[in-house]
């Protein structure tokens, strides 16, 4: 008997994906169509704030270090089994500016400090690389409360 293949998303996954201009105007139009998705999935406020920031850091590195002339980037959203996942593609993954661990900046220094806001906000984050010439960097955050957590409601929490 032939068995159907499903193209589709498990039902109780969320999933939003748009291919953008890798310029700060293109990661700015696709950072407000996100909030706007992750609005409509009704993701808690703390988690949403965390997930606008992630957003919007690993578009504007991509737009800053990711950039390559006429090529696009391309930003996925995607929520299943109470986690939301981030992940940012750009066309620059020849390996001269894969993200390694982040590493405080000099106190003058005017940037360098996006890794250590996607470290501080994620649950975990990581990049992939290829097909070549592509690499996603890609953030994942926890929706669920953890047991014992007093933010999450348990007894004695604020």
């Amino acid at each position: 008997m032939n068995q159907e293949i499903s193209t589709q998303l498990h039902p109780a996954a969320h999933h939003f994906a748009i291919r953008l201009s890798a310029t700060p105007r293109g990661a700015r139009g696709a950072r407000l169509l996100a909030t706007a998705w992750l609005s409509l999935w009704g993701l808690p406020p703390y988690k949403s704030q965390s997930a606008r920031h992630l957003v919007a850091e690993l578009l504007a590195n991509a737009a800053t270090h990711g950039r390559v002339p006429g090529r696009d980037a391309h930003l996925a959203l995607t929520l299943r089994d109470n986690t939301l996942r981030i992940e940012v593609t750009d066309t620059r993954g020849d390996g001269t500016d894969i993200p390694r661990s982040p590493q405080p900046p000099s106190p003058e220094a005017e940037s360098g400090r996006g890794l250590l806001i996607v470290e501080a906000l994620a649950d975990r984050w990581g990049v992939e690389t290829g097909p070549v010439p592509r690499k996603t960097v890609w953030a994942e955050l926890d929706l669920a409360p953890k047991h014992g957590n007093p933010c999450a409601g348990a007894a004695g929490g604020l």
